[in-house]
């Protein structure tokens, strides 16, 4: 049984000496300086694993600060804790389970254990009878109720049983099969009506992701889904119209859902490392059996990868270094996440729970607090949209935000040269981000422009650019299934790393719970304020005047 270090990271020997590394020499150090200075920084800090690319030269690092962080890195036990992930030892120690995401693509030989018993074989039927109902409903073998083949999917899920399929989905709409897949998440029900009105029952399949089979907000638009179905077509058509990812049977045969669409998966699945699983089964039906194949495959790439490369050369252990040093050491709060491709729309929304969810963390494994920050906010937009939105802020706010551009060179949908004007926005950001525009060359741009010395005295403070913004380039050869599944996967082991350094559990999530147990005891009240549980005097206020509005015309 591994053993994790019980020593906070604040008081490892190299935690110590990454601080007066940067108090001696990187403190007054700027990017730009460091590029002068070593005409070679893309090929000392640049990394590559099939076709990704990970250019960080652009981070305010020195050789002697990734020595540092790599010896962090070991210091902190990441490479066995890394082991004792893969042989599925349970490290998600609050809740005793082990952490295998990796098995539901490692295929039918892959070795995972947990609890002392092999996974692969069973995670490989799963999946083969998943993707033999995907074959069924694309070839017309599977069809609604009035034998009419589906064009429509509505995945029905919240946070890990909705993200990732629609981030997926979104990602990969260039090799779609020609079944639209629709996401259905928040408990408002807004999503639903407005696909109600557009789509056809006849022609919908709904796909419902609950492990329990009881998330209130899953449960509440699946019921919704379920009445328009049963209003359209009849009561018993209910059954040719739903599948579903759960391991709940009883609630299942209430609900009508017939035996041969249900596909379970594990305990060791956490939500937001899910859509490898049953859980991906929109993503299969939207994208197709060979190309979702392909997406665990670029995934299992990234698992070996992660496994055999010693630190140094190593894409996620390197990601994660590089953010510990950016949020702990140079003080950074949040982090952006720009991809240019269109199609990765939804990424930074996958991200943002992904890391923020895993390590949003205010106590260690063993139950102490931190002494250090933990997770960043993550946040972003595709570029080149945001660069007419928040990039004002990244260039001339006050506030330091790293960025993650993720960049694509060949075009996923339009012709190459538009994908070469997004190559060059791209680049052409993260450069601006680093170097900056100084009052100097502000000076030089005006006085060119013909402008009178006072004009120039007063534009000038206006256009500079601090630059000296830390960033990192992940270039793909091209946005393919399996690319995805390369990043993906990378960004799951990157938060893996990070929270080892920080000493913290990444895979519970109960800050995710106390919400959701106290709208339960509030729900009743909305109708009926005389029933809220709450003694919060304004809550109760807010409740009274929402039965107001509540009844009012």
């Amino acid at each position: 049984m591994h053993k994790l270090t019980a020593r906070y990271p604040t008081d490892l020997p190299s935690w110590r000496k990454l601080r007066e590394h940067l108090r001696e020499r990187m403190a007054e150090t700027d990017i730009a300086t460091l590029f002068r200075k070593d005409s070679g920084r893309h090929e000392r800090f640049s990394l590559r694993d099939g076709d990704l690319l990970l250019d960080f030269s652009r981070n305010r690092i020195a050789p002697r600060t990734l020595q540092l962080l790599l010896s962090l890195a070991r210091e902190a036990g990441v490479a066995g804790a890394r082991d004792a992930m893969f042989v599925g030892e349970p490290i998600n120690v609050t809740e005793g389970r082990a952490v295998l995401h990796a098995a539901l693509r490692g295929g039918r030989r892959g070795g995972f254990h947990a609890d002392g018993e092999g996974v692969s074989k069973a995670v490989a039927d799963v999946l083969d009878a998943m993707l033999d109902f995907v074959d069924a409903v694309h070839a017309g073998g599977v069809r609604g109720s009035t034998g009419k083949r589906f064009t429509d999917v509505i995945n029905v899920g919240i946070g890990g049983s909705d993200l990732g399929i629609v981030m997926a989905c979104k990602g990969l709409a260039h090799v779609a099969t020609g079944l639209e897949v629709h996401g259905v998440s928040n408990v408002d029900g807004t999503q639903f009506a407005d696909l109600a009105k557009r789509l056809d029952p006849a022609t919908t399949l709904v796909v419902v992701c609950s492990k329990t089979f009881t998330t209130l907000e899953t449960m509440s638009n699946a019921q919704l889904a379920r009445e328009w179905i049963a209003v359209a077509l009849g009561d018993a058509a209910v059954g040719d119209h739903f599948a579903a990812a759960s391991t709940n049977h009883e609630a299942m045969d209430a609900f009508g859902i017939h035996r041969h669409r249900r596909f379970g998966f594990w305990d060791w699945v956490g939500g937001r490392y899910s859509l490898w699983s049953a859980v991906g089964l929109s993503i299969a039906l939207g994208i197709g059996k060979e190309n979702f194949r392909e997406l665990l495959a670029g995934g299992r790439a990234m698992d070996r990868h992660f496994a055999e490369t010693p630190l140094a050369g190593n894409l996620p252990v390197v990601l994660a270094l590089l953010a510990v040093w950016n949020n702990n050491f140079l003080g950074a709060e949040s982090q952006a996440i720009l991809p240019y491709d269109n199609r990765l729309e939804r990424f930074p929304a996958y991200l943002q729970q992904l890391q923020m969810e895993s390590n949003g963390k205010s106590v260690r494994r063993d139950g102490r607090p931190v002494r250090c920050k933990t997770g960043m906010v993550i946040w972003g937009e595709p570029g080149s949209n945001a660069q007419h939105s928040f990039y004002q802020l990244l260039h001339q706010g006050t506030r330091q935000v790293p960025c993650d551009f993720l960049l694509p060179v060949q075009p996923s949908g339009s012709g190459q040269a538009q994908q070469d004007l997004a190559i060059a926005n791209c680049l052409a950001q993260a450069d601006a981000l680093a170097f900056g525009y100084s009052e100097d060359d502000a000076h030089e741009e005006l006085t060119a422009r013909g402008l009178e010395a006072a004009d120039i005295a007063r534009l000038a403070p206006h256009k500079v650019h601090a630059g000296n913004v830390s960033s990192n380039v992940l270039l793909l050869k091209a946005l393919t299934a399996r690319t995805l599944g390369q990043l993906v996967a990378l960004y799951e082991h990157k938060v893996f790393v990070e929270g080892v350094i920080w000493g913290i559990n990444s895979f519970d999530q109960w800050g995710v719970e106390l919400g959701k147990k106290m709208a339960s005891a509030l729900a009743p009240a909305v109708a009926d304020p005389a029933l809220a549980a709450s003694g919060n005097p304004a809550t109760h206020a807010l409740l009274t005047q929402a039965a107001r509005w509540r009844r009012a015309p």
